[in-house]
């Protein structure tokens, strides 16, 4: 769909013109905006100090939550540590823990009461 009777020349002339002489920037214009800019910007917030910025960077109460909960299972599983693991703090306080198994005995307890096998 062209129209040859369309002529762009006299449109093209105007964008060259266009194009010769861009638009200047009024004076001081772009310092008013960026003052302006400037003094809508929020002021900088003071750094906390102390416990504030350690909490903070372990990821808030969330992350203090997570860090006491793996804390105190890795003390208990220090102090009482499963059959499979190496006592640890038997080791370095010096005492020796030792758990015999008495299952080919015959005589089984079940939550405080005798059990015996007939």
């Amino acid at each position: 769909m062209t129209d040859d009777r369309v002529n762009d020349t006299e449109l093209e002339a105007l964008f060259q013109q266009a194009r010769a002489t861009p638009p200047q920037m009024p004076e001081g214009l772009m310092a008013r905006v960026l003052a302006d800019a400037e003094a809508l910007q929020p002021a900088p917030r003071a750094a906390h100090g102390g416990w504030r910025a350690w909490i903070a960077a372990l990821g808030g109460l969330p992350g203090m939550g997570g860090l006491v909960t793996a804390s105190c299972l890795g003390f208990w599983l220090g102090v009482a540590p499963p059959s499979g693991l190496p006592d640890l703090a038997g080791t370095v306080l010096g005492v020796e823990s030792t758990y015999e198994e008495d299952i080919g005995s015959g005589t089984y307890s079940a939550f405080g009461w005798d059990i015996e096998e007939s």
